[in-house]
Order: structure tokens, then sequence, then C-alpha cells
């Protein structure tokens, strides 16, 4: 118990929206993580409930540092001040809103998905729940809701100047820009590479793991700002050095930054421009490592993309396991992601739930880190890249068929370490044991 409080303390006290942690630094793998080894019946409920606050403490400094751009909706979860959004609105509805006082602040067209995101900026004299209510009442049929911030869900325990994609008070470029894509790295092949996406926090291309990575960038303008916990998700994808490798051993990572070191960073909106830049390049799989609430203009978005034959793999969350659901893991349809330690034992903050589809490695296992280090992690942040990877080796374009069939076969090879069959603790069972092991092994 003295060892799990410790750590739950360590853990809340974060500099970073994304729940990266600042502890020593290590430079080489393969590195020590302190396991936390007991199982939820060993641990006492009072400890139990305290992994919930580690989020919300996150939640609250975010808020508290950028009280001008941030706030909260009726449930405490961190949203854009004073915007709103409407999803495919018509051309009366949104008419209405600019009569009732609203004004359209940003608006993005998702061609290939057949949406139209519409962020609203509330009246000025107008309670930001009273409007929603308001624009609702309106358009009963219309998709309306808060312009909610995701987070991301892991910790990279590494020293260093801190890294807050989310946290920061540095203004960045709106997500409803559209820079090029940018690409680091290449390799001549004839055969056809793997494709993979990924929605995060900045990567660190520089990193030697990224060396031979052919990685295309977009967000934030054109411009780079490298983050621990995106640094370590595309690694483990992708990654390739003599003392550490990712699951794919050549492929091509589509990253997309959602933060930009802007406080409002992983908000719906920067969330829905990723994913129409990647529907655009159809990036059949593509890896969501963030967590938040239910919000209706995002489900909607999972919707048309999964409708559609896209494959998104997302990360249940570490907020305990009698924690509510978190999304967009929690969407039908997605394949949400638990983690375990080097035991196969699943970790104690990891969420449970009909929305655990797969279990893999998340913990007793290092990343890359910003500055060329590496660092161990821990979360179902970095289990989810593990089966992202695995399932883009098989579904190469949009297409239901091919995607029901390999997230099939891979429920068929899963080991089971829960009860027969499908269980709400490590869904099918685990995938990518055999990563850790390998991973493990000492450079010579």
């Amino acid at each position: 118990m003295r060892v799990f409080i410790c750590i739950v303390f360590a853990t809340v006290v974060v500099n970073s929206a994304q729940a990266q942690l600042r502890l020593p630094v290590a430079p080489l793998p393969p590195l020590p993580v302190q396991k936390l080894t007991q199982t939820v019946g060993q641990t006492a409920a009072n400890s139990l409930d305290e992994l919930s606050n580690v989020r919300h403490a996150l939640i609250d400094n975010l808020i508290r540092s950028n009280p001008r751009t941030v706030s909260r909706d009726p449930r405490g979860n961190p949203i854009v001040r004073d915007e709103l959004l409407a999803l495919s609105p018509s051309a009366q509805a949104i008419d209405a809103a600019l009569a009732n006082g609203f004004r359209v602040v940003r608006e993005q067209a998702a061609r290939d998905l057949d949406l139209h995101l519409v962020v609203l900026q509330i009246p000025s004299s107008m309670n930001i729940v009273k409007a929603l209510r308001q624009l609702r009442a309106a358009d009963p049929t219309g998709t309306y809701d808060f312009n909610h911030i995701y987070i991301g869900v892991g910790v990279v325990s590494t020293a260093g100047p801190s890294n807050t994609p989310a946290a920061s008070s540095e203004t960045s470029a709106s997500s409803s820009d559209t820079p090029a894509p940018q690409s680091t790295g290449a390799g001549a092949s004839d055969q056809p590479l793997p494709r993979v996406g990924l929605i995060d926090s900045g990567i660190d291309s520089s990193h030697p793991a990224f060396h031979d990575a052919l990685i295309h960038s977009w967000g934030c303008g054109g411009r780079v700002l490298a983050s621990a916990h995106g640094t370590a998700v595309a690694s483990l994808l992708v990654g390739q050095a003599a003392r550490f490798h990712g699951m794919l051993d050549r492929a091509e990572l589509y990253a997309a930054d959602v933060y930009c070191n802007a406080p409002t960073g992983g908000a719906v909106d920067a969330l829905a421009a990723a994913f129409a830049w990647l529907a655009e390049q159809r990036i059949a799989v593509i890896n969501v490592s963030l967590v938040g609430p239910d919000n209706a203009a995002l489900a909607q978005i999972v919707r048309a993309l999964t409708t559609k034959g896209y494959v998104l793999v997302a990360a249940v969350g570490n907020d305990g396991p009698a924690a509510p659901p978190l999304y967009p893991a929690s969407y039908p349809h997605v394949v949400g992601v638990t983690a375990v330690d080097a035991h196969r034992r699943v970790l104690i903050e990891a969420a449970r739930g009909n929305q655990v589809m797969f279990a893999a490695p998340g913990a007793d296992m290092p990343a890359a880190d910003v500055g060329g280090k590496y660092a161990p992690i821990r979360g179902t942040s970095f289990a989810a890249p593990i089966v992202a990877a695995l399932l883009a080796q098989s579904v190469t374009a949009p297409d239901l068929g091919q995607s029901s069939a390999a997230i099939e076969s891979l429920a068929k090879s899963a080991i089971d370490l829960g009860p027969p069959g499908r269980d709400l603790t490590y869904g099918y069972g685990l995938v990518g044991a055999d990563y850790r092991s390998d991973l493990a092994q000492p450079a010579r």
C-alpha cells in the first residue's frame, strides 16, 4: 500500500495536461520501472478512488493556468471557454443562431466524411449551458455540444524541461489551419509500406529512433513542437534504433499534432480536423491515446469513420476500474485497449468495462523521449499503439470487410487471461505479448 500511495502522489504532481511525469532520467533501454503488483482486490477502495484524481488534477491545473480560454462543463470536464460546436448544421439553423447573437469563429469541412463542423462563440451575456440548451431547442435534430478538451493517458518517467502541449499558456495556430504534410526519413522499397495514423501531441522526429522512419506530420502551422507523450507513442509504432525497436519495422506514420502547445489543445475541433486529414490520406488504422467525455459531435465523427471501414484504436484510460467510461475508446466499433505489466497483470489504474477489446503491454518497458533519450512508460496510452501496429499490417485501406476480418483474426490470436471468452478486464485477451520480452533484451 505504501508503494502504491507514493506512486499516486508522484503522479498527481504533474506539469502537463498529458500526464507526463518528470522523474530521474534513464538514458538507454532496457530500463527498470517500479512495478505495481497489487491486484484490485489487494488494493484498498479509497486508494483506487485516488486513481481518478490524477486526470482531474491535470484538468484542475489546466483550468487554473488558463482561466480565460478553458473552463468546465456541468460535469467538470474541460472545455474551450465560450465555444460550442455544431456538426453539419442547416443554413437555417446557423442563421437562427446568428440572429440570437452567436458568432461563427471557425468552421471546417471533412469532405471524405461528408461532415461540416462549425465552432460558435456564445453571446457575451449568455451562460454557456443556457446557450447550448437554446441551440438544441431551436434545432432538435441537430448535433450540438461543448468543445471538450481531451488529454493523454500515460506516464513518461523522465527528467528534463517540461513539455505541456495542453497546459501551456502559449498560443498556436488554430486547428483549422491546413499545413502541408512534412516527411522525415525515407527508405526505398518495392513493396508498399504499412501505413498507420496517430492523433496525439508533437513528435521529436530528430530522435535517433526515427532516423529511418517515414513520418508525415500535420498541424501547428508546420511547426514542430515535440512532446514526450507523442514521441513515446510514435516510437512504439515505428521507432527503430540499434537498442530499441517499435512494432513496425518499416512503415509510414501519419502523425497529427492536435495540441501545438496551446491551452485549448486536444479540443474536439482539433480532433475533427486531424481525422479529416487522415481520411483524406485514406489511413485506415488510426491510434488515439487520448481520453475525455462523451461528446455528441465527436461521436458522429467516429461513427462516420467506422462505418466507412476505418479502424480507430484508442486507450481506455487510467482512471481506475470503477471509473465511468472514457471516450473515444467507449464509442461503438472503436478498438478499446487496456494495458498489462511484465507479469501479464492488468494495470490497477486501467479502466474496465465493455469498451475493452484487447490488452497489450503498457508498462515495464521504455520508449523514446524528447532530446534523444529513452524513458520508462506506463499506461493504456502505450498499449494502444501495439494493437494499432498489429492491425495496420493487415488493414491496408478503409474497408469494412477487411477491417472486421483483421479484428476477428487478432481476437482469435489473443491470449485469454481472464474468464473464458471476452471479459471486462482483458477483452478478448493479450496481443503483442512478445513485444516486451524482445524489447527488454539488453544491448550487447
